[in-house]
């Protein structure tokens, strides 16, 4: 699964605080439940033949399938953090990430990979170690996927309740991905439902999955060709702009006047992200008021970018595009987001 959470959904789902656990232990919940849980199979069967789901498909997997306890544990166990809670530095988890086998064995994958790297870019406009990056940090570049039984585990989260609105729809795509003709031996992944080179939620799979070596199939467990090709598709329809970096390193001057650079509005998703955030300006604004390169390059003066100072004011700081976004709706973490930019960046050299 990685030592970050999935997509922007999976981010949300595991991000979710404030809902109440059962009152009854896991195991206890599951022993005393399990009528209730062939109940719930029953009851998303109109759900599921709405979407084409065949009822032999259904019949022949939900005569397999009872409650997993450990995934109850695994949700229930999740850690919290309000929007304002107190937020570690940066560093530590930058020196844990991105580090030297890391990017050793991203080099190694970038060069495994050019010829259809460079094809990919070429279509989408999004840059080669940007893929090979989020494949590294999602599976240390498929060296582990998880080894949870999709539906099952996700069976079990949905018929428990506590979060049926988020995991229900993914049990729905799993049981249409099964339909559709991928074997049940594919459908593995982590406890929430993420499966794959890329970490795909199975809703994530059925909307974004592409065929990336021209075999008629999108098999993101197996090819890399199509976990890259798919990596860059899910950032093309989260708006990737060619051309712009993610971000750059830059330090801020002594005396920096914060406060007149502070957003002017409440972020609609993810606040303990967002509201870390500084309002846009343009590059040449952000110049202007002082900040020098840490590293790189300056992008054009005309791009937008807004400021991160991770581990706070004295430390690297970074000016963040709309590309950073797209790293962020793969998965709404700062530090995912930024260890995604400096592990390409270190890839690429």
């Amino acid at each position: 699964m990685g030592d970050s959470l999935r997509t922007s959904i999976f981010s949300l789902l595991l991000g979710l605080t404030g809902v109440a656990a059962c009152s009854v232990a896991p195991s206890q919940a599951v022993a005393q439940d399990s009528p209730a849980f062939r109940a719930y199979l029953d009851s998303i069967r109109p759900k599921a033949r709405g979407m084409g789901i065949r009822d032999a498909t259904l019949d022949s997997v939900f005569a397999t399938l009872t409650p997993n306890p450990r995934v109850i544990e695994l949700d229930q166990s999740q850690p919290g953090g309000g929007a304002y809670s107190p937020i570690p530095n940066f560093e530590p988890y930058r020196v844990k990430h991105v580090d030297s086998a890391r990017i050793n064995r991203g080099r190694i994958a970038y060069r495994n990979n050019r010829a259809r790297l460079a094809r990919i870019e070429a279509e989408t406009g999004v840059p080669e170690e940007i893929m090979v990056a989020i494949y590294g940090h999602e599976t240390n570049y498929g060296s582990y996927t998880g080894d949870f039984d999709l539906i099952r585990s996700l069976a079990t989260l949905s018929w428990e309740g506590r979060r049926r609105t988020l995991f229900e729809p993914e049990l729905l795509a799993t049981l249409k991905m099964l339909d559709n003709g991928v074997p049940r031996s594919r459908l593995v992944g982590s406890w929430a439902g993420a499966t794959g080179y890329p970490q795909f939620l199975p809703s994530v799979y059925l909307r974004l999955a592409r065929d990336g070596d021209g075999d008629g199939k999108a098999d993101i467990w197996t090819s890399e060709a199509d976990a890259l090709a798919s990596i860059a598709n899910y950032f093309v329809q989260s708006g990737w702009r060619a051309g712009q970096p993610w971000g750059v390193a830059v330090n801020v001057p002594s005396g920096f006047n914060r406060a007149a650079v502070t957003a002017r509005t409440q972020p609609a998703r993810c606040p303990r992200v967002f509201n870390r955030h500084s309002r846009w300006l343009t590059i040449g604004e952000w110049r202007r008021l002082g900040m020098s390169l840490a590293r790189d390059s300056w992008p054009a003066d005309n791009v937008m970018a807004t400021l991160l100072e991770p581990d706070g004011p004295g430390k690297t700081a970074y000016l963040l595009t709309g590309n950073y976004r797209a790293i962020l709706d793969y998965n709404c973490s700062n530090f995912y987001a930024l260890s995604v930019g400096l592990l390409a960046d270190a890839v690429k050299q």
